[in-house]
């Protein structure tokens, strides 16, 4: 090969790599991974970021002036914050005015001319092989010559497709590259980028799983490899065979920002501010009530509580969380729901081991579960063998084409009346099948986790984890928490989903653990802190855990808010368990009524109709999973346990006392605070255009591939979250569509070292994609707020102009030495 094709290719290669950077990855919907679908754009101004992504992808960046209109006249905008707001853009008309100037939704959503072009030809011809191909088992016929890659497979068929242009199959080159190279060979090296850019935003769903496939580099990729690069060349080969311009238009950074859009970010701010004003006063007024009880308490000792329960920081979380110390002495923790473990997990009748962390942490373990009794397990074996072996006859007979008909003909009275039960009593086909899972025995009763060092490896990782590991897993949760003290109970408390019929039940489960449920996780921190060894060596550490402490895990049904606790305790414990699980039985009850209220229902028979929407196939929404979201509070629970806080608040567990060289504090801005981002963004995005960032409606979607789902019967892949999961109705909002406010509980000056070594968390605050706000315990619990390059502004007018001597003014960053990275980071 010659000096000039392998630098032709190498450039190529690095546009790809540049072009890909505006399409967010997206992960199948069996692991739905919420992220936010312009995380290519966060190395600008949010501003910038939704104009770009609207030249780009079509989609709008900011609610309508019907939803901001509805948060006005509901008092949810400040309209003092929201005239200080205009003023500061210049505008000094009266809002409803300016309200005027807005996109409505028609609008805004007028993306095409309905006309059935070459372009869409195109997308319908790639479409079709790209889910054939992608496929991860639901086709009953595969695409021939995957293993060989997209690009040979398409050309293995192009031939036979009668939808492809007449030539295009004879005129593919043997390789991806050189097809590229043929396409763009007319257009010089500086509009290769913009080339790559508009072709892959033409079906951002396809090419945001290509590019997380890829990254990945999982089973179904190893098995059937595709990069962006073989998806680029087929597309272009289309283009051209179809007679479609790839010359692209205006690109990214150079469209005119929208003087609409100005005012909508006005609106925005005024909304965040609002929202974030009252959550910060209520965290300083208790940072105070509490520095005082502290006081007054000094040289006392504190009561022991019954129990500690740790939870996943999911704002789902916070509801249950205050039932639950309303029924008893208990105190409850947020943390991170992989529980700090980052690992790649197998149960025992799982065809694949799951992530189980988030996708900004790579596994660094194995763990599976294995069966320990023979018995037990011979008899989980012979029923859940019978269970999946008819489960899968009538699968086949239902989906192939040629028994279909037949099944249901032949099924006759008795497979109608069954449709008829779930879905008219769905409540008690629940029942039914849950004494018939009764039966079969569950593997913790009969498996256990190898979390030990095995000395072996797995598909590149190793089995378990070395007991040096397992003391830094349990020192990192108990030094980020700020525990110093443990009740005789401790639980960790991971979460999941229960639903039916649900594409996007995996988008339920827990986010920390990527979109798995977090139950394994919580089962193998409970186990490493129950090893007498671990325990010794915690102790050493500083952690001084009582012997007569009893580590358990346990998981929450976020759809029905039942909590499982796994196992039983020793005898010394078992009165102590028994008060427990009857105290979290009244909490269930109490959280459900409130939940069900939420979503329009009967509190008073809350219970079941959770259990309902859990089983019931016909259900669209069985939870309101993250919606609301708006909130991160990093601080001891005291600040927060006596505000209810409407489920939209992220908590995780912090002590700034105990963590003097910040490093916890550290690790929770770098990790738990940009995953809170992700979740937020998708949230957001999905609400204020759901035709482009999210997935339609549900009625109207059909799974395809087991990868995700399209609207209506083909094109692109919907990439976030249906209609359902965001509106109260077609024009009611349900979640209000903000970006994060985080408000954390420490001195400013340690929040500003801990951010000093992180400039990926700093470019996000400098560029508005979260805001930070910080209650300062040293400086009489005043407020600051992140404004940028690490400047902080007082929240208080006395002290924005007149810093006091014992009030020192909000410092900037100081010059210093950098601090080593976060364990975690």
């Amino acid at each position: 090969m010659s000096s000039k094709s392998t630098t032709e290719d190498a450039t190529i290669e690095e546009s790809i790599d540049s072009a890909a950077k505006t399409v967010g990855s997206v992960w199948p919907i069996h692991s739905f991974v919420t992220a936010n679908p312009l995380s290519g754009f966060e190395d600008v101004p949010f501003g910038e970021a939704v104009t770009q992504a609207a030249d780009l992808l079509g989609g709008r960046g900011y609610p309508t002036r019907e939803t901001f209109r509805a948060a006005l006249d509901d008092g949810r905008i400040d309209r003092e914050t929201l005239d200080s707001e205009l003023a500061d853009r210049g505008y000094e008309a009266d809002p409803e005015t300016l309200l005027d100037r807005l996109h409505t939704d028609t609008e805004s959503e007028e993306r095409d001319d309905g006309g059935d072009t070459d372009a869409e030809r195109v997308d319908h011809v790639l479409t079709k092989w790209l889910s054939a191909f992608l496929d991860e088992g639901h086709a009953k016929w595969s695409m021939p010559n995957r293993d060989e890659g997209f690009y040979a497979a398409f050309r293995g068929v192009a031939a036979y497709d009668g939808e492809v242009p007449d030539g295009v199959a004879k005129s593919l080159p043997e390789t991806a590259t050189e097809a590229i190279e043929a396409a763009v060979e007319p257009y010089p090296e500086s509009q290769w980028v913009p080339v790559f850019e508009e072709q892959l935003a033409a079906l951002p769903g396809w090419t945001g799983l290509i590019k997380q496939r890829a990254d990945d580099e999982g089973p179904w990729q190893s098995a059937h490899p595709i990069t962006l690069a073989e998806y680029l060349a087929v597309r272009l080969a289309l283009c051209d065979g179809f007679g479609v311009e790839i010359e692209p238009s205006i690109g990214p950074g150079t469209a005119d920002i929208d003087p609409a859009d100005e005012i909508a970010e006005a609106f925005l701010s005024a909304w965040e501010a609002s929202y974030r004003s009252a959550v910060v006063d209520r965290v300083a007024a208790e940072s105070r009530s509490l520095a005082d009880e502290r006081s007054s308490a000094e040289g006392g000792s504190s009561d022991r509580p019954d129990a500690q329960l740790v939870f996943c920081i999911d704002t789902r979380s916070e509801v249950i969380r205050r039932h639950i110390e309303a029924t008893g002495d208990y105190d409850t923790h947020g943390y991170a729901g992989f529980f700090g473990i980052p690992m790649e997990y197998r149960g025992y009748d799982a065809e694949a081991p799951v992530d189980a962390c988030p996708p900004i942490v790579d596994a660094q373990h194995r763990v599976s579960e294995v069966p320990t009794d023979g018995e037990t397990r011979e008899r989980h074996d012979r029923w859940s063998g019978v269970r999946e072996a008819a489960g899968e006859v009538v699968k086949t007979l239902k989906t192939n084409p040629a028994s279909a008909f037949g099944f249901v003909e032949n099924a006759g009275s008795g497979y109608g009346l069954a449709l008829a039960a779930r879905t008219l009593v769905p409540g008690r086909v629940r029942d039914l099948l849950g004494v018939a899972d009764d039966a079969v025995p569950d593997e913790r009763e009969f498996c256990d986790q190898i979390v030990g060092h095995q000395h072996t490896h797995a598909d590149g990782l190793p089995v378990g984890m070395t007991r040096e590991e397992q003391v830094e897993y349990a020192a990192t949760a108990f030094e980020l928490m700020g525990w110093t003290e443990f009740a005789r109970l401790v639980v960790f408390t991971g979460h999941a989903s229960e639903t039916a019929n649900n594409p996007y039940d995996s988008s339920l489960d827990c986010g920390a653990c990527a979109g798995s449920p977090g139950g394994p996780n919580a089962r193998v921190l409970a186990e490493i802190c129950a090893d007498p060894d671990v325990r010794a060596a915690l102790r050493d550490r500083g952690f001084e855990i009582p012997e007569d402490t009893v580590f358990l895990a346990g998981e929450h049904n976020t759809t029905t808010d039942e909590i499982e606790i796994y196992g039983d305790a020793p005898e010394s414990h078992a009165d102590d368990l028994e008060r427990l699980r009857a105290d979290l039985v009244t909490a269930r009850e109490n959280a459900t009524a409130e939940r069900v209220e939420s979503m329009g229902g009967d509190p008073s028979g809350s219970v079941e109709d959770a259990e309902r929407r859990a089983s019931d196939w016909a259900e669209t929404r069985p939870e309101w999973g993250l919606a609301g979201n708006a909130g991160f509070v990093v601080g001891p629970r005291e600040l927060t346990s006596d505000l209810d806080l409407d489920s939209r608040a992220f908590l995780h567990s912090y002590d700034w006392s105990t963590d003097p060289d910040g490093d916890a504090l550290e690790a929770i801005l770098a990790g738990p605070m940009v995953v809170t981002q992700w979740i937020n963004a998708q949230y957001y995005f999905s609400t204020v255009d759901n035709a482009v960032y999210g997935s339609g409606s549900k009625v109207t979607q059909n799974p395809v591939g087991n990868v995700g789902v399209y609207q209506g019967n083909g094109g692109d892949l919907m990439t976030g979250l249906p209609l359902q999961s965001l509106m109260a109705d077609a024009d009611e909002p349900y979640h209000q569509p903000l970006r994060l406010s985080t408000v954390v509980h420490a001195p400013v000056e340690r929040v500003t070292d801990a951010l000093a070594d992180h400039e990926e968390v700093t470019r996000l605050l400098d560029n508005d994609w979260l805001s930070l706000t910080v209650v300062d315990p040293t400086q009489d619990h005043r407020a600051f707020e992140y404004e940028r390059d690490m400047e902080w502004r007082p929240l208080s007018e006395s002290t924005a102009t007149e810093p006091s001597a014992t009030e020192p003014e909000a410092p900037t960053a100081p010059e210093r030495e950098p601090a080593p990275a976060a364990a975690d980071d």
